[in-house]
């Protein structure tokens, strides 16, 4: 009977869930249907334990959740939490399995209100950047030797009392100049953009501050507002001189940081990147002064040598007069040597052509000589004589004109015939 109450109540109930898959299976519905989730509430039992990690509760009037941040989302942290503070949180709820509870897995974490004055930030500063403000190309370089320092800052903050100590310490030859104004409340951005400005006029009409310094303290995203005020941007970034951002700590960025021409991560830092340390620059004039003298001492060297060699080669008047002539001896004798030597091989030319002379005559007249009779010989085959006297005759008319076709005789025509030995009188017959 018993055996089948609870075979009915299983059928009536359906699967029997093991513990831990039935925490998986829940994290798993609140990962679908919450995540990611930001819940609004009261910090309670806020630790940090050695790890790193934090834990704490957030609560209202109606209920509480545990929540957790891990170390890395805790280092992210802009402000110190505290017990009964109003903050949002955003992450995504999960189960613990060793104890079945629900909890609150937080990514970011922060006072209530900061997250719509975040958003206010990112929608300014994509508008100035989409105005050219942020852009590298506008950004000056710092001088190498700044010939004074001007500060915007309160004349009650503690980054001036860190900025003046600072410079103390690495530059105390140069005169610094505070512009003082509020760096926190609703008049400061007011006052900020005015000591902006006195800042640049004194520097256009005096040269004065060619490097300025914006700083103060950390403190939290509303702290440090009026450093994201529009005004303040576009007066930093009509600067005719650099300027540092030295505002807050680290990891807190305004729009400040993004229009000046270089950004320091804390007020001190802004000094010291515009005031190279007083050993280092009297290091670097004693190594210049080294070269100097090293380059002079060198050079004197080197010009002592040359006069050195211009002496030797100048010398006495004398013992010049005395080269050039011994130069023009030897120049006398070469000429003369040479004309010597060239008479001596015409000369010995000339005997040549004497010696040779007769025999090229001789050899000359017998060429000419044995050509006269080559052209006897020819001549003598050319001789008509010697080819009638082989039994040929040539025919001329009455005037002697030689007939050499038969169309140039005529019938009962005279003619001559011309033999070896004589002439026949021929009279032409008909054919």
């Amino acid at each position: 009977m018993n055996e089948g109450f609870f075979s009915q109540s299983v059928d009536a109930v359906g699967r029997i869930w093991a513990v831990g898959p039935l925490m998986r299976a829940i994290a798993d519905t609140l990962s679908v249907r919450f995540n990611p989730v930001a819940v609004r509430g009261e910090l309670s039992g806020f630790s940090k334990a050695a790890s790193g990690h934090c834990y704490f509760s957030l609560k209202d009037e109606s209920g509480q959740v545990r929540c957790a941040m891990f170390r890395r989302a805790a280092e992210q942290l802009k402000f110190q939490p505290r017990d009964g503070q109003l903050v949002e949180a955003r992450g995504k709820l999960d189960v613990y399995g060793p104890r079945g509870d629900l909890q609150l897995i937080v990514d970011n974490l922060q006072p209530v209100g900061q997250g719509a004055l975040f958003e206010q930030f990112l929608l300014l500063k994509a508008k100035l950047e989409a105005e050219g403000l942020f852009d590298a190309a506008r950004k000056k370089s710092l001088p190498a030797q700044p010939r004074s320092i001007g500060v915007v800052t309160s004349l009650g903050a503690a980054a001036l009392r860190d900025v003046v100590t600072a410079l103390r310490r690495r530059v105390p030859h140069l005169p610094v100049v505070i512009y003082p104004a509020a760096v926190q409340g609703a008049q400061a951005p007011v006052e900020l953009c005015a000591a902006l400005q006195t800042a640049f006029r004194r520097f256009e009409e005096l040269g004065e501050s060619d490097v300025l310094l914006l700083v103060r303290g950390g403190g939290s995203l509303e702290d440090l507002w009026s450093f994201n005020d529009a005004n303040v941007v576009r007066t930093i970034a009509d600067a005719p001189m650099p300027v540092v951002c030295g505002v807050g700590h680290e990891t807190d960025f305004t729009l400040a940081d993004f229009v000046a021409d270089l950004r320091a991560p804390t007020p001190t830092a802004a000094a010291e990147l515009c005031s190279p340390a007083r050993e280092q620059r009297l290091g670097e004039l004693t190594y210049l002064g080294e070269r100097l003298r090293d380059e002079m001492v060198s050079g004197l060297d080197r010009r002592a040598q040359r006069i050195d060699y211009i002496a030797q080669r100048l010398g006495r008047p004398s013992s010049r007069l005395h080269e050039s002539a011994q130069r023009l001896s030897a120049l006398h004798h070469r000429i003369q040597s040479g004309v010597k030597h060239a008479a001596q091989r015409h000369q010995m030319r000339i005997d040549a052509l004497e010696a040779s002379l007769p025999k090229a005559v001789n050899r000359a007249i017998e060429l000419q000589r044995r050509r006269l009779q080559t052209c006897e010989t020819s001549l003598g085959m050319l001789d008509p004589k010697l080819v009638l006297e082989r039994g040929y005759a040539y025919l001329s008319d009455a005037q002697g004109v030689a007939i050499t076709h038969v169309g140039q005789s005529r019938p009962g025509q005279a003619v001559v015939a011309t033999l070896s030995d004589g002439q026949l009188g021929l009279t032409v017959n008909p054919q």
